[in-house]
């Protein structure tokens, strides 16, 4: 592409340009557009413009049906294959909506991968980030210095900064499943935990004083916390988990929370080798609702409101982008009880 200009109708030009760059014409056309929502092109009627040439060219840059020019934000999240696409599906939606543009970071639960997208992101020119980071931060976190607003995504820090957030309420949501179960008549609720999940601390809370509640306590041989997936195949873990359902078998256990369904999925499996029943020996509330209603016994589960979290995220960001002064807001929103065969009544 020249350095001046390009212009002309972008059917004829842009299969030349394709030509040489060996690329689809479409290819060329989705790239002016995005280049022009970056503020890099200015788009004119059948073609596009430098922004540098256009004062020289007189030509007149394309606005939207308002005369505005769309805002931009990025989305940092660790991933698009479990859990975060029906967060991004929301925010989607919600951008849409107000004809913001969405960019698409995944940082593979790697703090330096967050930090790079974001950098390339505020390089680009977004106008606000809404990021799911995995350090912890610390009092100042990285992204508090940030030269653009930024909304976390299913994450609050306990740190010294006022950065707005958008979470699911993991506690309440462990509650919900624990009242469900001690309403079936279970007396000895388990607890599975993923060690690397960052909303295990919430679920264990809000497990715990469920029981405290309803006047129990559960012994310290009730919680089993699974490894990530990488260590699950290892000895220690199927031994571990074999004693666990040794309690189970003794009747010691008659039900479980399990975060998440990918361990819920795990645990039903040992369960059906050992001949142990769902529900009837056990009854099995999964926290997530991803992959729950899949199992062979589909499962009760606990499901975050996942778009609402990404729509919400959208909606905020927007609100402090556009009213900079507005006092800072944290939402946190409620999870549903999605109740299926594995805590069907004896």
């Amino acid at each position: 592409m020249s350095a001046g200009t390009w212009q002309g109708r972008f059917p004829a030009r842009s299969n030349r340009e394709a030509q040489d760059l060996a690329v689809s014409s479409v290819t060329v056309r989705r790239d002016v557009e995005a280049l022009d929502e970056r503020g890099m092109l200015a788009r004119v009627h059948g073609g596009a413009v430098l922004r540098e040439a256009r004062a020289a060219t007189g030509a007149q840059p394309w606005r939207p049906p308002g005369g505005q020019v769309p805002r931009t934000f990025g989305m940092i999240v660790p991933d698009a294959t479990y859990y975060y696409p029906e967060v991004i599906k929301g925010a989607r939606e919600a951008a849409g909506r107000h004809g913001v543009r969405l960019v698409l970071g995944i940082s593979r639960y790697v703090e330096a991968e967050e930090r790079a997208q974001a950098e390339q992101l505020l390089a680009d020119g977004v106008d606000g980030l809404l990021l799911t980071p995995s350090g912890s931060g610390g009092d100042a976190p990285w992204y508090a210095e940030l030269a653009v607003p930024v909304v976390l995504v299913e994450r609050r820090r306990g740190d010294n900064t006022a950065t707005e957030h958008v979470v699911t309420d993991h506690a309440y949501g462990a509650r919900l499943a624990v009242r469900h179960l001690l309403g079936l008549g279970r007396k000895h609720l388990g607890l599975v935990l993923r060690e690397d999940s960052p909303h295990a601390d919430a679920v264990r809370e809000g497990y715990e004083a469920a029981l405290a509640v309803a006047g129990l306590t559960a012994p310290e041989s009730a919680l089993f916390v699974a490894p990530a997936p990488a260590d699950a195949v290892s000895r220690d873990y199927d031994r571990n988990i074999e004693a666990y359902l040794d309690q189970v078998a003794a009747g010691d256990l008659d039900a479980a929370l399990v975060h998440n369904d990918h361990d819920a999925l795990l645990l039903l499996n040992k369960l059906r080798a050992r001949g142990i029943s769902v529900p009837g020996d056990l009854a099995v509330v999964a926290y997530d609702d991803d992959l729950a209603p899949l199992a062979d016994i589909p499962l009760t589960a606990v499901a975050p409101p996942k778009r609402a979290v990404g729509a919400s995220a959208v909606d905020l960001l927007l609100q402090r982008v556009s009213d900079p002064d507005r006092p800072p807001h944290r939402l946190s929103i409620l999870p549903e009880l999605h109740i299926r065969s594995s805590t069907a009544r004896d």
